[in-house]
């Protein structure tokens, strides 16, 4: 990077957030950006995650950015590469290329409160940015439990996100740990080539039929034909799901008949009572994700497949011991653990305006203004943020609603004027999280009876957002200036003795806050 290079706006990360802000920058005009990248191609996930198998569990036409359909999707669920190759389309179409910063991970970020401004340290160099938009995302760090004895194993041992595809695993015997949704994939997908799979199953998932299928040419011509055809079919799953939400948000006793056809499913590809009781959840459908697989629960019958309802607790040189004392000898051993979450990475690397990191600020649980902004971090917005992940649809939605934010809040800047920053208020930001916590407690994440992801350690849902995504546009279609303080400089950053002014409250355009809706 050039000495003492500055930009308007930094974007962390490459993945579906990260081109979204930068496209969205784009069309809004904004073209003094740069996206840091710390690998060496865009994807995110889904340059990560390239484990046999993998797949995406939202319909292809609507995992994808409004504002790039795709009509050449092959499937009705797409899978790793060609999610990979519609980013890397999205790159090329909008010649985000020039801008991007590959091998540049940020290090530290720290808030320069006399010329407000982030000052950014990256593997690449440095830089300074009036506003910085996180999106590294919240599946982005593989998280491996601490086992004991792992450290000693003499055989080989990865994570499901960092794949070892030079490790040949034909006729190995593999321990696989965890039942997620990246394990339901790799399980069919290394089944019939591995000498022996032990599925070590703390807590074992709800799994529906996956209603996957090919789209045929003459669809895929139809769709670039009659472009007003691709954006129907997406709106019909965009619809669809709408409606489903409030099963999971308001009435989770709904869910009792879904449940019903899960154990159907499960029924039909299972037929050993006591490989059901292993497999049958205690928990409430939608309490953890939903998972969907045709092909997870006849991999599991198969006679070179034993599922331990049990943790991995324990490593004896190549012997894998699990909490009910089972054992197994095994050549590798493969964890599908999940992410660091609730517990962001990056919030590690984020000084704000009081010297303290954001991962100190969030030391009681994650919170954001709007999911987008939290207190004493001016200037700093994140794309999915705290509780806007989803149960039942697709995150792309939730993107495109936090880019519509992020536009404008630098819409807002432009309005104020000269060196100004914006800081979301703490009673705003306390008031927001109040009003989505109350409303969490009657969803199935906590009500269900299970402990999953999307709970920290504390037991607070600090990553699912309770209610549609329509509500959730309607919450992020503009800032209200009465959530922040405005933040203005005394001078250029270019002159001597430069000092922050006081803060001061501008009028909020909206009055109130906005109340989350009901």
């Amino acid at each position: 990077m050039a000495e003492h290079e500055h930009v308007r706006v930094a974007v962390i990360g490459s993945g579906f957030g990260g081109l979204g802000a930068a496209v969205r920058l784009r069309r809004e005009g904004i073209t003094d950006f740069v996206v840091l990248e710390r690998a060496d191609s865009v994807g995110g996930t889904w340059r990560d995650n390239s484990y046999p198998g993998c797949a995406c569990d939202v319909p292809s036409h609507l995992y994808s950015f409004s504002f790039a359909p795709n009509s050449e999707w092959p499937r009705t669920f797409s899978g790793q590469k060609h999610i990979r190759a519609y980013l890397e389309h999205v790159t090329d179409l909008f010649g985000l290329r020039p801008q991007i910063r590959f091998g540049a991970e940020v290090k530290l970020l720290t808030w320069d409160r006399e010329n407000l401004r982030w000052h950014i340290e990256t593997t690449r160099g440095s830089l300074t940015a009036d506003v910085v938009v996180s999106a590294t995302g919240p599946l982005s760090d593989p998280k491996t439990p601490d086992i004991p004895g792992l450290d000693s194993f003499p055989g080989k041992v990865f994570h499901s996100a960092r794949w070892d595809h030079d490790y040949d695993l034909r006729g190995k015997r593999v321990a696989m740990v965890g039942t997620g949704a990246s394990a339901i994939q790799i399980v069919p997908a290394i089944q019939s080539k591995v000498g022996r799979l032990t599925l070590f199953q703390r807590t074992p998932p709800w799994v529906m039929p996956r209603a996957d299928r090919a789209i045929g040419p003459a669809e895929r011509r139809l769709h670039r034909a009659l472009p007003l055809t691709t954006r129907l079919r997406r709106g019909l799953l965009w619809g669809i799901r709408e409606l489903q939400v409030q099963a999971f948000t308001k009435r989770p006793d709904e869910l009792g008949l879904v449940e019903q056809l899960a154990k159907r499913n499960m029924a039909r590809a299972v037929k050993d009572p006591a490989l059901r009781a292993k497999l049958t959840p205690g928990y409430r459908i939608g309490c953890k994700r939903i998972l969907l697989s045709n092909t997870y629960y006849p991999a599991l019958t198969r006679p070179n497949v034993d599922v331990v309802a049990s943790g991995l607790s324990e490593v004896r040189g190549s012997t894998v011991v699990a909490a009910d004392g089972t054992e197994a000898e095994v050549d590798a051993i493969i964890f599908g653990t999940g992410f660091h979450v609730t517990d962001m990475p990056i919030a590690e690397r984020v000084v704000g305006a009081e010297g303290i990191t954001l991962a100190e600020a969030w030391k009681d649980g994650m919170q954001a203004l709007r999911g987008a902004t939290a207190s004493g971090f001016p200037n700093f917005m994140m794309v999915i943020g705290p509780n806007t992940g989803l149960g039942n649809s697709s995150m792309i939605l939730m993107i495109e609603c936090q880019l519509n934010y992020m536009a404008d809040y630098l819409r807002q800047l432009d309005v104020l004027g000269g060196r100004t920053a914006l800081d979301a208020r703490p009673g705003a930001v306390a008031a927001w999280n109040h009003k989505v916590q109350e409303r969490m407690k009657r969803t199935v994440w906590n009500t269900g009876g299970c402990t999953s992801w999307y709970l920290d350690e504390n037991g607070r849902n600090t990553t699912v957002w309770p209610g549609t995504t329509t509500e959730f546009r309607r919450a992020t279609r503009q800032v209200d200036l009465g959530e922040y303080e405005v933040v203005r400089a005394a001078r250029t950053p270019e002159g001597s003795g430069t000092a922050a002014a006081p803060r001061t409250r501008k009028p909020a355009r909206g009055g109130q806050p906005d109340e989350v809706a009901a």
